[in-house]
């Protein structure tokens, strides 16, 4: 089996590179310059590489993710969330392909608080939320054969991330506000790796497994408990921090305002993919306490 995966230099991608491996040949794309460049942001020039690669599976990674500047550039995040997706798509069901492609929470409202099963009605608050339902909807048209995993809080050990930044923050900073009343799953970017290599066998023996999945983590949690979540872990690991034992404070959203709104409640229902492929989904506590084992802290000693 031959995989074309595109976006392999992001969080998601990166793990992908790894999970894929046993399954086939991978073939890496990445955003920039080089012979295994692809440019989401013109999503005809996509096709071309669809044909030269002839993959059995394109495995799409990539995504215009900085969810407050697409507020800011919506034709651009429209190319890379919605046309460019669509493109892939396209050229999946011209050559009998399977396409694996991450979606997201922000395609919901976030209102209420119970947990949305993969049949909720759509209502994304956000340009981000806008072209990545309408790259949903193009895949769907298509009529190729298809995984869209929707996911939320997406982490890694590799790049940025919210653990991170608080880490970094709290460790010259004794007090911080960390907003408590959006609720979700961290979920991590090598569960969601890890979950495609799983599915994708079974979907190609089956094709009836085809469709939309909710991935995430199980549980749910505040950005404000996240936070307390992580800091404790990173005192039980030896990190010195600055945070008082008092100083982390709940916030609401209205008061952190931010040019693209966010769901308040992001919880996914997931018994769907459970059920469907017979697996576990661990807690979020246990993959963010397995990150912060995988990167430096502040003032812990260096692992020997």
């Amino acid at each position: 089996m031959k995989i074309l995966l595109f976006g392999a230099n992001g969080q998601v991608g990166w793990e992908l590179q790894r999970a894929l491996q046993p399954l086939g040949v991978v073939v890496p794309f990445v955003r920039g310059e080089g012979d295994r460049a692809a440019d989401f942001a013109r999503p005809g020039s996509l096709e071309a590489v669809v044909e030269a690669v002839q993959p059995d599976v394109v495995v799409n990674a990539a995504a215009h993710t900085a969810v407050d500047r697409a507020e800011s550039e919506p034709e651009l995040a429209q190319a890379i969330n919605a046309e460019a997706p669509g493109v892939l798509a396209r050229a999946c069901a011209a050559r009998g392909a399977w396409l694996v492609h991450y979606s997201t929470d922000y395609v919901f409202d976030g209102s209420g608080d119970a947990p949305r099963d993969e049949r909720a009605p759509t209502a994304p608050l956000s340009t981000y939320g806008r072209t990545k339902l309408a790259g949903e909807e193009q895949i769907r048209a298509s009529g190729c054969r298809h995984l869209i995993l929707r996911t939320s809080w997406v982490y890694g050990a590799r790049g940025g991330n919210f653990a991170k930044t608080m880490l970094r923050l709290a460790a010259t900073r004794p007090e911080l506000s960390v907003v408590a009343d959006q609720v979700g799953a961290p979920t991590g970017a090598e569960l969601l790796a890890d979950l495609a290599a799983q599915m994708l066998p079974a979907a190609r023996r089956d094709a009836a497994l085809a469709g939309t999945y909710h991935a995430v983590a199980a549980g749910w949690t505040s950005w404000h408990a996240y936070a307390a979540f992580v800091f404790e872990e990173a005192r039980r690991r030896g990190a010195t921090l600055a945070l008082r034992p008092d100083g982390l404070k709940p916030i609401p959203t209205s008061a952190y305002p931010t040019p693209a709104a966010r769901p308040l409640n992001s919880r996914l229902d997931t018994r769907k993919l459970t059920a469907a492929f017979g697996l576990h989904l661990p807690s979020w506590q246990v993959g963010v306490a397995r990150m912060l084992d995988e990167i430096p802290l502040p003032n812990s000693e260096e692992p020997a």
